[in-house]
């Protein structure tokens, strides 16, 4: 290693912190040719956090995307050896998972049908047959298990080496015993390094410290929202039968985890209300190959539930308690990417205890973002723009990460809303849905409601797999909607103006759909990467001759500014008069929808609401009540409908005028479960789901909102034409079952003709064809092309919870397939 005396003077890409992320990180982007990296360690090679971590790599994962990133670091670890000369630690030994209740079995199912959608094996077994695999454990009390042969074990500390070798060999630097003291920047991007042994001069800065990510963020203006929890393991003495081929087993519903070591047992957990450990800002330093205190009362819910499914721990010392800090996010997922706040910080931190398993493909992944200067594959929900700064609060994330560790082993539900830390963000009217019967999800921190329970009833989930508790308040709501009218709070939109002399021109490089409409139209278009996938689905709204409303779904917000941004710098790189004010927090949004919606606004405007008058697609300011708001006559829900956009100051009044006028027209109010059953019906596509940087605009059936019949350049554009020449190797469809028995939720395995074809990208309750729909992407297996007459030619079924239903799969919305009704 490079000693603090021989610190260089720059170099190209600087590393801060010497885990197993920043050595996978190093290792990769010299693999891709950038060499002249250093990366910089505070302490030693794995001495953060790396060093305590279990070492678990199961490779299946709720997404194709994540699950194909553990596949890869996998094979990276079996390989490294050869390469390197050094031993990764990798065991190949499976891994089992039991259940003890069936709601947890029906999870396995889903799970076994997640694997064979994405080619990985899965076994379902009987508790006998989960014994024979897992002799040493008790299964009088379990209800079936599941096998994923491909599952194994690292040793943290002997990857981390191996990495960091792999990278000194073709040019990386390592420079130990050396703290980073500042991030240097100039015109909104990093120059380098300040660190106790001089200045390191660089153009990209990579925060890969752990625990520490969220002080190396601060000091470059960049929001890593990451909290530290005491997270807990004990290693056993010997015990018969244990031994190195022993798989790992997972015991979810007991919160337990257990992996062979010398001869004894690794016995973790994800308790289901954690310890949150110091500030974010308090973490001592240094703080090198240490541990906390020991602490057995907490660790007794676990300890409790070893005991009862290894009998023979009754009977084994411990030979270690290891209490090590490990920092989470508030949502459970990882964090990769460049920050929006600084040009050429990325950061990779947040692992949530499976930084192990993740770290061969989350290193590739961001070292290719580096290269390339953007993912070169769907990294969505690791994105780093999936927060704001508001995230960063630390008394937030103090009460939220007691809650994320626990969720690593509780039963995935449908719909599961995050208990703690709310409410958050709330829109004007939050208390008049309150006290309407609302229950309250939450996105981007917006508490919104999901649905509204009649009176005398209360307004909470029941989780299920099944149907819910709250079904029919949310069909009832699916059936005012389509027969009456309906009011939605929607102030969660993201919400931007795009203001000045260039807005045209850089909005129409930015959008697939024509912008350049007279002002008072709307348009509907997606914005896509130059691989011409998804990067946003929204609506633009152009208010004046250089001024255009933008509006996205809630959870986009610093991810649409982001892009917006670095694309209008990178296509004027000179400067460009067209500017991004995010509007978000100025209005409330209601929509009113339903074929009454006409008479219910006409009642409180002078404004013509005539279809003449005011057709699909117009955009203009009216007197509303005693409020001026921008009306837009535009539908997420297939329904006649507008969408208000009211200054927040004046939302009160106008959400109880609405409801006033509305109540001779039987105007109920709706929940964001209703509009994603409509939207389904419908056939209308939700960013993240049906759009992602995954998909394009030809496999998602949305050419006719790109312009390619004009001759006006747009981002994607040359990889959109030659999509459309080549032909989808995809193709999306919306699909109805045929049994109104079954719930459906989204994620659930396609067959046709018996054999896999894909997965619902979403799928919920449909009041107004009476069973379960959704949205699915169909390939074949020999990736030829998926054209109309495949698609219609084939028999279908869907497997739901490992039970198969018939369904009938369409090509154009299963509701109102020519769009009379939103006339």
């Amino acid at each position: 290693m490079t000693s603090p005396k021989a610190l260089p003077a720059r170099a190209q890409a600087v590393i801060i912190g010497g885990g197993v992320i920043g050595t996978s990180v190093a290792y990769h982007l010299t693999k891709l040719g950038v060499t002249d990296v250093v990366l910089v360690e505070q302490g030693q090679l794995s001495s953060g956090t790396t060093w305590h971590a279990a070492g678990l790599v199961g490779q299946l994962r709720a997404s194709e995307g994540m699950t194909r990133l553990v596949q890869y670091s996998t094979a990276l670890y079996s390989e490294l050896e050869n390469e390197t000369g050094l031993s990764a630690g990798y065991k190949q030994c499976g891994g089992v998972t039991v259940a003890r209740t069936e709601d947890r079995m029906v999870q396995l199912r889903r799970t076994a049908a997640n694997a064979e959608a994405f080619d990985l094996q899965c076994e379902l077994l009987t508790p006998a047959q989960a014994l024979d695999h897992y002799p040493v454990m008790r299964v009088d009390d379990l209800v079936g298990a599941i096998w994923l042969p491909a599952d194994g074990k690292a040793n943290p500390t002997d990857l981390t080496f191996a990495l960091a070798k792999g990278a000194r060999t073709r040019g990386c630097r390592i420079v130990e015993k050396t703290r980073v003291l500042d991030v240097l920047l100039a015109d909104g991007a990093v120059t380098g390094v300040r660190t106790g042994a001089g200045d390191i001069e660089a153009e990209i800065v990579v925060n890969c410290a752990g625990q520490w990510a969220k002080q190396v963020g601060a000091m470059a203006g960049v929001n890593v929202p990451l909290h530290s929890a005491e997270h807990f393991y004990v290693v056993s003495e010997k015990i018969d039968g244990v031994h190195p081929d022993l798989p790992i087993l997972r015991d979810p519903d007991g919160y337990t985890y257990f992996k062979e070591e010398v001869g004894g047992l690794v016995i973790g957990g994800f308790e289901p209300e954690a310890k949150p450990w110091v500030s974010p800002d308090a973490i001592p330093y240094p703080f090198e190959f240490q541990l906390l205190d020991e602490d057995w009362e907490h660790f007794e819910i676990l300890m409790n539930s070893a005991l009862l499914r290894i009998p023979a721990l009754e009977t084994t010392g411990i030979k270690k308690f290891y209490n090590g800090p490990e920092s989470f996010t508030p949502d459970n997922q990882f964090i990769l990417g460049e920050a929006p706040e600084c040009r050429n910080f990325f950061v990779g931190a947040g692992f949530n205890s499976v930084g192990i398993a993740t770290a061969g493909g989350a290193g590739r992944a961001l070292a290719e973002w580096i290269v390339n200067g953007a993912p070169t594959t769907d990294l969505t929900g690791v994105d780093i723009r999936r927060f704001a700064p508001f995230n960063g609060n630390n008394r937030w994330l103090h009460d939220r990460v007691a809650e994320v560790l626990g969720i690593h082993y509780e039963i995935p539900w449908p719909n599961r809303e995050m208990k703690t830390a709310r409410p958050f963000r709330r829109s004007p009217v939050h208390h008049l849905l309150d006290a309407a019967g609302a229950n309250f999800g939450s996105r981007m921190g917006w508490e919104r409601a999901n649905f509204f329970a009649p009176p005398g009833e209360e307004p909470v989930i029941d989780y299920s797999w099944g149907k819910p508790n709250w079904l029919d308040w949310s069909a009832a709501e699916q059936a005012s909607t389509r027969t009456g009218v309906t009011v939605f709070d929607q102030t969660s939109f993201s919400k931007y103006l795009l203001v000045g002399g260039d807005a045209e021109a850089a909005l129409q490089w930015l959008c697939t759909a024509d912008v350049g409409v007279e002002v008072g139209r709307s348009v509907y278009t997606g914005m896509l990467n130059a691989r011409g996938t998804y990067e946003s689905d929204v609506t633009v709204t152009r208010t004046g001759q250089d001024e255009y409303l933008i509006v996205s779904s809630a959870a986009t917000t610093e991810r649409d500014k982001d892009h917006i941004r670095s694309q209008i710098r990178r296509r004027w790189p000179d400067g460009a008069n067209a500017h991004l004010v995010d509007v978000t927090s100025a209005y409330a949004v209601f929509g009113v929808m339903g074929p009454r919606s006409r008479e219910v606004l006409s009642a409180l405007t002078d404004a013509d609401l005539s279809d003449a008058a005011f057709p699909f697609g117009t955009s203009r300011q009216i007197s509303l009540g005693y409020a001026t708001v921008r009306a837009t006559r535009i539908t997420y829900v297939g329904e006649l409908g507008w969408e208000l956009y009211v200054p927040a100051e004046f939302a009160v009044g106008v959400y109880e005028d609405l409801l006033a006028a509305g109540q001779r027209h039987g105007v109920a109010r709706g929940g964001y479960y209703a509009i994603e059953s409509l939207r389904l019906e419908k056939g209308y596509r939700a960013f993240g789901r049906e759009l992602t940087p995954s998909e394009n605009p030809v496999e998602a059936g949305l050419l006719f909102a790109c312009k390619l019949k004009t001759d006006i350049a747009f981002l994607g554009r040359d990889a959109v034409e030659r999509a459309r020449t080549e032909g989808p190797r995809r193709r999306l469809v919306s699909f109805r079952v045929d049994s109104p028995e079954p719930m459906l939720w989204g994620g659930e395995l396609i067959l046709r003709d018996g054999a896999v074809a894909g997965q619902a990208t979403s799928a919920a309750w449909g009041q107004t064809v009476g069973a379960a729909v959704g949205l699915a992407y169909l390939r074949s297996g020999d990736g030829a092309v998926v054209d109309p007459d495949w698609v219609r030619s084939g028999s279908y079924q869907i497997n739901v919870g490992g039970a198969l239903y018939p369904i009938t799969v369409s090509l154009r919305p299963l509701y109102d397939p020519t769009g009379d009704r939103v006339r």
